[in-house]
């Protein structure tokens, strides 16, 4: 990721009115966008750092795409997505995106997004690998949490989180049975500036539960937030 908010954008959609009107927006925005129309050109484009990914394709699952540019890109995939349901965005970030876009989208939510994904990749970049006695390993019950090197082993074995989720769970851990408000997560995790819904936060929430073997790990506190505590 470039040190500035100019980033070189993979947009993977296939409807041409969206994909016209996202090319332009973003150009005017001092972006560089190559367009890919089906899941083969995306998987086969190269040189991106961040890429915007439309879910319903010509030609194959956006899922699949997802999981398959995950596997050999870090770059911060921003999902597209017209499906509402909790079940679909919590699977697109269990494969790897870092955050989701909702359809039909403002151009300035989605600009806001991108902003807020290119600071946080930045600061991740920057910030490891730190030999800090701050980020030295935080043992949760039977969890690990290295923020160095950025890995999470539970009961001894290594579970794969995406950057975003990583993020959410070491600021919930800086403090644990703390319960932290959605506005604050999405301050610290997201972008101080953040514009977009707090179901952002609940998404990410469930994906991590899920990943974690057990709800108990997050709780929810009705009306405020979230707080992390080993499973009793």
């Amino acid at each position: 990721m470039r040190q500035n908010d100019q980033v070189k954008i993979l947009l993977v959609e296939d409807d041409r009115s969206i994909a016209e009107s996202v090319v332009d927006g973003l150009t005017a925005e001092g972006h560089e966008v190559a367009h890919a129309a089906t899941g083969a050109a995306a998987l086969a484009a190269e040189g991106y750092d961040m890429v915007l990914l439309d879910l319903g394709l010509p030609d194959m699952d956006g899922r699949d795409v997802c999981r398959q540019i995950r596997q050999r890109s870090s770059a911060p995939i921003i999902m597209l997505t017209a499906r509402t349901e909790e079940f679909d965005r919590v699977l697109g970030l269990e494969l790897g995106a870092d955050d989701y876009v909702t359809k039909p989208f403002s151009f300035r939510e989605l600009a806001a997004r991108i902003r807020a994904v290119g600071r946080r990749t930045v600061e991740q970049l920057a910030d490891s690998p730190s030999a800090d006695d701050s980020n030295l390993p935080q043992e949760v019950g039977p969890m690990l949490l290295d923020r160095r090197t950025r890995r999470m082993h539970l009961n001894g074995l290594e579970t794969q989180l995406t950057a975003k989720e990583f993020d959410l769970l070491a600021f919930l851990a800086t403090d644990i049975g703390a319960v932290r408000t959605r506005t604050e997560i999405l301050e610290n995790v997201w972008d101080a500036h953040w514009y977009g819904p707090t179901k952002t936060v609940d998404a990410h929430v469930a994906s991590l539960r899920k990943k974690l073997g057990h709800s108990d790990w997050i709780q929810a506190v009705r009306g405020v937030g979230f707080r992390l505590e080993p499973p009793a």
